[in-house]
């Protein structure tokens, strides 16, 4: 393995292990409106790294078998944590392929925890020193799972924060719509 494509699966362990620390933590916050833009933040990133391995040429498993690395982590507290803090945004739909449109319900916590899981797996094999199997597991992994999902829980993050910004009701809103209500019903012209 080359000095630079070992420096580069440094680069994806050292995200992926970020993104699964603070995925953690924002699991145990207390106040969703604090947690949903960091998340925004942690999966854009997460999908950066993905990106970069999707643009690599194609890894190859040093051994036809993967190697046992132990069992998966159980994720499923941190998991039922977040389905409990983004209660209110859990429940989303996404197209599922733009080029078989198929409209699918899913959860931001179910889909946070799946690509955890499958970061996890590329890490642990990473930390124990096969790290061709890591770029491998990591790589078939963002283009056949965890890329999609975590695209889908971005533009659900993204539209959560959309709308907390833009649908505001602007003091006198209401009044001047009652006004416009009650012209349109009247009939009455305004100059």
């Amino acid at each position: 393995m080359t000095p630079e494509l070992e420096d580069f699966a440094q680069q994806i362990a050292d995200a992926v292990e970020s993104f699964l620390v603070v995925l953690q933590a924002m699991s145990r916050e207390e106040n969703p409106g604090t947690v949903v833009p960091l998340l925004l933040v942690e999966v854009s990133q997460i999908l950066f790294a993905g990106a970069r391995l999707g643009a690599q040429q194609d890894f190859t498993p040093s051994a036809e078998y993967q190697p046992d690395v132990g069992p998966d982590p159980d994720l499923d507290a941190m998991r039922l944590r977040l389905a409990r803090l983004l209660d209110p945004v859990e429940t989303y739909t996404y197209n599922f392929d733009p080029y078989a449109p198929e409209i699918v319900e899913a959860q931001l916590s179910d889909d946070l925890t799946a690509v955890a899981t499958d970061l996890a797996n590329g890490l642990r094999h990473f930390r124990a020193g096969n790290v061709a199997e890591a770029l491998w597991w990591w790589q078939y992994s963002y283009v056949a799972d965890w890329g999609n999902l975590a695209s889908a829980a971005l533009r659900a993050l993204q539209s959560v924060v959309a709308h907390d910004r833009l649908d505001l009701d602007f003091e006198g809103e209401s009044e001047q719509i009652a006004a416009a209500e009650a012209v349109l019903d009247t009939g009455e012209a305004v100059i």
